[in-house]
């Protein structure tokens, strides 16, 4: 058996699977031949069910019975339900329970089935409140003629529900094939394309009419009162969908003419008032009657387009119509039939050299300039998981895997997708895919190892700002390069053939991607049009989504440079019936349909043929994109399906990553270091978590007022002008109150406004490094207006709105003060109030009631105190001076005299006043955060802080599994509740696990405590290079050695296994340890200041720095001598390099 475990709302399993699952629990029970999970609660106020699965069998059996409720170890890297490894492997299952991450349930029971021995299995699923209630349903329902009986009750109640209706058997198996248009609409069923594709208003257009839009909707148009029967047949099926637990809006509109209307709609009433669905009426899931004529045109068109299900009364009722417009589907096109050939394909194994390769593990390792990551892809050797790319720019981006895995977005990651996020590491199900087809033979494959592998080696390249598939198949070389243009919203795909088979070659190639042109596909696909449009450039095909954007003309586009290649907008037609990417239809029909249109499963094809004679060449340039209108986008199909301009857009793209990239280069002895330091870690900030702010685990799209004003803060050397806009940016989002919103979605700013008490402290914190890298103290005197949103109500933990700008606009210092203000509010020990979470968002009821308080944050306070108050002189703003100073003192003596557990810091105190992170504590008896900003505030006494790093290095850092811990032990239910953190698995995230993020900030305190040899011995610790240095470092790790991971799992079976790679600020962090805290490397307005802790192994190193116009060549050496510093081998007289 199979099952995909969800135990949660579909809205939230959609919206992040991989972040849902992480909080599911399995367990075995052989006894009973059994499986049971349960969601852990993220909340007091959360269920916890249960769900079991049984597997029993009556009758002669081997009593072998297995279970796996791990989905990559059932499924496989790679494959899927259709072909899962551990069916084709054979054997028992691995029975692992747990902490899986993934979760299924799947029992495998061995029968030995003798001549003429019948055997009976019965296999069941139930879900219950708790684990006895399970354990007793799975207890009676062992008993096969009690298991039995539940298929003669479920007949009986059937029987009995449809004679209260005054239905029959038939009439149900007519609801039951109504719903399933209302599940999955089919164009058949839908309003005429017309209608759909004239329709211009959104969902908020039918709020007026007092209907959501929120669920299902099934239309009614009624002209006489000779088809009232269908009105009767339509209530009865609500009523039935209703038992049945599907929720729809039935809307029934009257269309007849002159004074018949009345009479029809008394009918309809009177219909409906004679059954229960009467108290349904103008309610959410309920019945909708409307007058056609005081509705306007275009509210007509609107509830047509909306509808999944519109039916009407041009048939004898409702059965006949479904009948009529469901009968048998046209055959689209011509089946591919392959041409007898005499010839035979020249063809030479291609094995990628992977011997210049640096830090090769197997799998890949980095080029010699150390800015590509190659990927060798071996048949059945996958890559443990998907190693992706981030290509982006400030309004446009793709994530893509190494095997070609990948979605891609307009404006917005959540927002606006182009095509789908799948979040699926285990199959790495994809929404855009390219295949190439031998049109003699009909073989076909795809250019990249997804999602249709073809014969031998591939070889990925991922670089900054662009990614590249090689392969050969049956003499054919091709090339695939992906990238996003430099500035405009375009992905640009450029696929090189080579013809080295010996003979002329004729293939076709087919692009393919899903539409989805809003978050999620089961919201915005049934309301997508498509249409072809041939161009003098090439061929393409268009989409609109009006509903989801409200009437823009907003223009999606897939398109190639061939206006001869045949397309379509049909998902049905390309990938068939219950087909896949891995083998769809459109691969065995000679060519495209050409249908596009509205109503349709919206999809964009192209497919071209070419004819290459051996040893040639043809290049086939693909275009993804958006535009404002239709207009705009066929202007910028003209300019990029041009191939020298395609490949222009390329060479912009590596300028504008070299231009960033070089401003700082070392070359130290440690190779690991020069190639995170010289590329990846910034190349991963600023394309990852500044411009998509998406990644292959979570596609966010907002922004976050702590998250990217910390990822800015790394761009000290290279780009100060981005932390600047962001420090503006996020100024632009703080109340008139002085709070902030914790994160809000572009372009219209719809966010959450939360109780967190560090959000706005990161603002002053980054003006005051701002001020001091760059010396510009300006930007204090910009204007930035406020925001407006309704406050937080009493015990309300946040709000989502969309705040309104207020006229109210004051001075970026002015901004900074309030922010400060806001955070002097104190608990009783004197120390910051926690309320509802500080840096860690999962400690969200620590201090909920207003009174718990945060150590961590009393540090962080501190930190900025002094800095704001020195900024403060600057500035000659005495008044803010001397309150930053008086604050900073006395919370210092209060952290000192409240916060010291004898052996380290506290991590706070609850509501009740229980202490968080003590000795004394069951859970979270030692916090890695507040040990370390004890260090790096100065606030602490220095003996005091040191015993703390000390007991930190103790009791957080596991040398054998190279991690540092977030704290420990994990919470798990046996103390007082901290918040949605003790929901996640223990060892996991920032329960318990390494939260990569804090790691650093531990490397960084013992670095500036002067502990150079453990600060670099942590470093290279938790560098993601050398966690994957050999194959059993990768197959433990599993995630990509060339960029951060946001997490590493702490506890069995996971221990040392990466979380969540790319959307992580622990990589602007790390950046700031190795180059600002290990390097020494620190500007100061113009002056440039190096105070190197170096390694006692290394004798120096080198940098090149660009400063302004000007490159410096530096080199840093040991020597006897105190520090000095020489120019062109002259002393200078103090520290300053610039």
């Amino acid at each position: 058996t199979y099952a995909e475990v969800v135990l949660a709302p579909d809205a939230s399993d959609q919206a992040h699977p991989a972040f849902s699952n992480l909080f599911i629990q399995t367990e075995t029970d052989p006894a009973r031949d059994a499986i049971l999970c349960h969601r852990r609660s993220r909340s007091p106020d959360e269920q916890s069910p249960y769900l079991f699965h049984m597997m029993v069998v009556h009758g002669e059996s081997s009593g072998n019975t297995s279970f796996e409720t791990d989905r990559a170890k059932f499924l496989g890297r790679g494959r899927h339900p259709a072909d899962p490894l551990a069916v084709s492997t054979g054997g028992p299952l691995s029975n692992t329970f747990g902490a899986v991450l993934d979760p299924i349930l799947s029992i495998s029971h061995a029968i030995r089935l003798q001549p003429g021995q019948p055997v009976i299995i019965d296999i069941v699923y139930g879900v219950s409140e708790n684990r006895q209630q399970s354990l007793e349903l799975m207890e009676k329902y062992r008993d096969h003629p009690i298991a039995n009986r539940v298929f003669e009750l479920a007949w009986s109640h059937s029987l009995v529900v449809l004679r209260q209706m005054n239905a029959s058997e038939e009439d149900a198996t007519l609801f039951n094939r109504l719903a399933s248009a209302v599940i999955y609409p089919g164009q058949e069923l839908r309003s005429d394309q017309q209608a759909i594709s004239r329709n211009r208003r959104g969902q908020s257009g039918l709020w007026g009419w007092g209907i959501s839009g929120d669920l299902p909707i099934v239309l009614l148009c009624l002209t006489s009162e000779e088809r009232i029967a269908s009105v009767a047949t339509l209530i009865q099926a609500h009523r039935y969908w209703r038992m049945k637990g599907l929720e729809v809006d039935l809307v029934i509109l009257n269309n007849s003419a002159g004074g018949y209307q009345q009479v029809l709609q008394t009918q309809i009433m009177d219909l409906i008032n004679a059954g229960s669905e009467a108290s349904l009426l103008d309610k959410p899931g309920g019945i909708f009657v409307r007058n056609g004529e005081h509705l306007s045109a275009e509210d007509k068109l609107l509830l047509m387009s909306v509808a999944c299900l519109s039916l009407d009364d041009r048939a004898d009722g409702i059965k006949e119509q479904l009948n009529q417009r469901t009968g048998a589907t046209k055959k689209i096109g011509r089946p591919f039939v392959p041409e007898i050939t005499t010839g035979n394909n020249h063809h030479t194994d291609w094995i990628p050299d992977t011997g210049p390769l640096r830090h090769f593990n197997g799998y890949g390792g980095f080029s010699q300039d150390g800015r590509e990551y190659q990927i060798l892809l071996r048949e059945n050797e996958p890559t443990p998981v998907p190693w992706s790319n981030v290509l982006a720019n400030e309004h446009f981006g793709s994530v893509i895997s190494e095997a070609g895995q990948s979605y891609s977005w307009f404006e917005n990651a959540h927002e606006y997708r182009l095509t789908p996020w799948e979040n699926d590491p285990v199959s790495d199900r994809c929404g855009e895919a390219f295949y190439l087809r031998d049109e003699e033979s009909g073989v076909y494959w795809s250019p990249m190892t997804l999602p249709a592998r073809g014969q031998g080696d591939y070889l990925t390249r991922h670089g900054f700002g662009y990614s590249v598939f090689a392969h050969r198949e049956s003499g054919v070389d091709s090339e695939l390069t992906i990238l996003v243009a430099e500035q405009a919203p375009v992905k640009l795909a450029i696929l090189k053939l080579s013809n080295h088979s010996g003979r002329t070659r004729k293939l076709a190639v087919t692009g393919y991607v899903e539409w989805t042109l809003g978050a999620t596909r089961a919201h915005s696909a049934a309301h997508i049009i498509t249409h072809s449009h041939p161009l003098p450039c090439g061929s393409a095909v268009m989409a609109n989504n009006f509903y989801g954007s409200d009437g823009s003309e907003r223009t999606a586009f897939f398109a190639v440079n061939d206006p001869l290649s045949t397309v379509t907008g049909n998902r049905r037609e390309f990938v068939g019936r219950n087909g896949s990417l891995h083998a769809p239809a459109a691969m065995k029909m000679r060519r495209l349909s050409g249908q596009t249109g509205a109503g349709f499963d919206p999809c964009a094809a192209l497919q071209s043929t070419a004819t290459i004679i051996d040893g040639d060449q043809k290049t086939f340039v693909f275009v993804l994109g958006v535009a404002g209108n239709l207009v705009q986008a066929q202007e910028t199909l003209a300019h990029f399906l041009n191939e020298d301009n395609a490949r222009q857009s390329l060479d912009q793209v590596h300028h504008f990553w070299h231009k960033i990239l070089d401003k700082v280069v070392v070359q130290t002895p440690d190779s690991s270091v020069d190639l995170l330091v010289n590329g990846w870690l910034l190349y991963q900030t600023i394309a990852c978590r500044i411009m998509a702010r998406s990644g292959y685990y979570q596609s966010g799209g907002a922004f976050g007022f702590r998250d990217q004003l910390q990822d800015t803060l790394a761009l000290s050397h290279v780009a100060p002008e981005r932390l600047r806009s962001q420090i503006v940016l996020c100024a632009s989002r703080q109340f008139t109150e002085g709070d902030v919103q914790h994160w809000w979605h572009p372009p219209h700013g719809n966010g959450v406004r939360t109780r967190c008490s560090d959000d706005y402290l990161w603002l002053p914190l980054a003006v005051c490094h701002y001020v001091d890298i760059t010396g510009d103290i300006s930007v204090l005197e910009q204007h930035i207006p406020y925001l407006e949103g309704r406050p937080l109500k009493p015990g309300e933990e946040s709000v989502y709105d969309t705040p309104v700008i207020s006229h109210i606009e004051e001075t970026l210092w002015q901004h900074c003060v309030k922010a400060v203000e806001r955070g002097l509010l104190f608990g009783q020990h004197g120390l910051p109030l926690m309320g509802a979470g500080d840096w860690n968002d999962g400690m969200n009821l620590v201090g909920i009631e207003g009174k718990g308080e945060s150590v961590w944050l009393g540090f962080f306070l501190y930190d900025i105190l002094q800095r704001f108050a020195a900024l403060a002189e600057q500035r000659q703003d005495a008044d803010v001076a001397a309150l930053c100073h008086s604050e900073a003192l006395r919370l210092q003596k209060n952290l000192e005299s409240s916060a010291w557990d004898g052996e380290w810091y506290l991590r706070g105190y609850f509501d009740d006043g229980a202490p968080l992170g003590s000795r004394g504590s069951q859970e979270c008896c030692i916090d890695a955060i507040a040990q370390s900003w004890s260090v790096l505030s100065g606030a602490a006494d220095p003996a005091r802080s040191a015993q703390a790093m000390r007991s930190m290095d103790s009791y957080l850092v596991d040398k054998d599994a190279g991690l540092i811990k977030l704290l420990t032990p994990p919470f798990d239910g046996h103390g007082p509740d901290p918040g949605y953190i003790k929901g996640y698995l223990p060892g996991v995230r920032e329960n318990g696990g390494q939260y990569t993020h804090g790691a650093i900030w531990a490397v960084m305190a013992f670095a500036r405590m002067g502990d150079k040899a453990r600060a670099w011995r942590l470093w290279s610790m938790i560098n993601p290079i050398n966690h994957t240095l050999q194959p059993d470092g990768i197959n433990t790790y599993k995630a990509e050695p060339y960029v951060m991971s946001a997490d590493v799992y702490s506890v069995p079976p996971h221990t040392g296994r990466a979380g969540w790679s790319w959307y992580t600020g622990s990589a602007g962090w790390a950046y700031r340890l190795v180059t600002e805290e290990l390097l020494g490397i620190k500007r100061h307005g113009d002056t440039l200041i190096i105070h190197a802790l170096l390694p006692d192994e290394w004798p120096s190193f080198s940098m090149t720095y660009q400063h302004g116009q000007s490159q410096y060549r530096i080199t840093v050496s040991r020597g006897e001598n105190e520090y000095q510093v020489t120019l062109d081998g002259i002393q200078l007289p103090d520290d300053n390099i610039l």
